[in-house]
C-alpha cells in the first residue's frame, strides 16, 4: 500500500508565522508516522481575492489551479490556523473558497470529497487560536472533508518554538505526533 500523501500547511502568508512553523513541525510528524507530508507556503500561490466576476472572464488563477491539482494529489490535509478576530484568517478562507469552485470535467467538490482533515493552531493569546479551529472544521466537514476529532491549540506561541523550530512543550509536540499518528492511521484503513 502506498504512504498516506499529506498536504500541510498554514492560513498564513507572513514569513515568521507561528502557524507556518507549526505547520512544520506537523510535516515532521506525518513523517515519522509514516506519511507522505508535502508542505505548502499559500504566498506561493499568490491567489487574488475570491471574485466571480474575474473568474467568469479569466477563469481559475494559475495559483487555484496550483492548489487544486495539489489538493486533488493528496489523500488529506493537515492545517495549522491562525485565528483573527476570534475567526478563519481571509487567506485560508480565500484559499479554500477558490479550490470548491467547479471547472468543466470536474466533480463538484473534487479537492475535498473523500479527504482527511486534521487541524491545529498557534497565537500569541491564552487560547492559541482555539476560536478559530471550530470556524474551520465546520467550513471542512460541510464540504465533506472527514476531520479527525484530535486538536491541539498552541497559546503564547510567541515563547513557543525552539530556535531550531521544535515546540518547547513537550506535551504539545507528543499531541501534535498523536493527530500526525491519528491522520495517518485513518487514511490508510480508508485506503483498504
Amino acid at each position: 500500500m502506498s504512504k498516506a500523501r499529506i498536504l500541510v500547511f498554514a492560513g498564513s502568508t507572513r514569513t515568521e508565522s507561528f502557524n507556518k512553523k507549526l505547520a512544520r513541525v506537523a510535516a515532521k510528524a506525518i513523517e515519522t508516522a509514516g506519511g507522505e507530508a508535502t508542505f505548502l507556503d499559500l504566498r506561493d500561490l499568490a491567489l487574488p481575492l475570491f471574485d466571480e466576476d474575474l473568474e467568469a472572464t479569466s477563469g481559475q488563477p494559475e495559483g487555484s489551479k496550483k492548489l487544486k491539482a495539489l489538493m486533488k494529489s493528496h489523500d488529506g490535509f493537515f492545517i495549522s490556523s491562525p485565528e483573527y478576530n476570534s475567526s478563519i484568517t481571509g487567506v485560508l478562507k480565500n484559499a479554500i473558497d477558490w479550490a470548491s469552485r467547479e471547472v468543466p470535467d470536474e466533480k463538484p467538490l473534487e479537492c475535498f470529497i473523500g479527504k482527511v482533515g486534521a487541524l491545529v493552531s498557534a497565537s500569541p493569546g491564552a487560547l492559541g487560536g482555539l476560536r478559530a479551529l471550530a470556524t474551520v472544521r465546520a467550513i471542512l466537514s460541510h464540504l465533506q472533508v472527514l476531520m479527525v476529532p484530535d486538536q491541539l491549540a498552541v497559546g503564547k506561541a510567541h515563547e513557543a518554538f525552539n530556535p531550531d523550530g521544535s515546540l518547547k512543550n513537550a506535551h504539545q509536540q507528543k499531541t501534535i505526533e498523536n493527530i500526525a499518528k491519528r491522520l495517518v492511521t485513518t487514511i490508510e484503513k480508508l485506503k483498504v
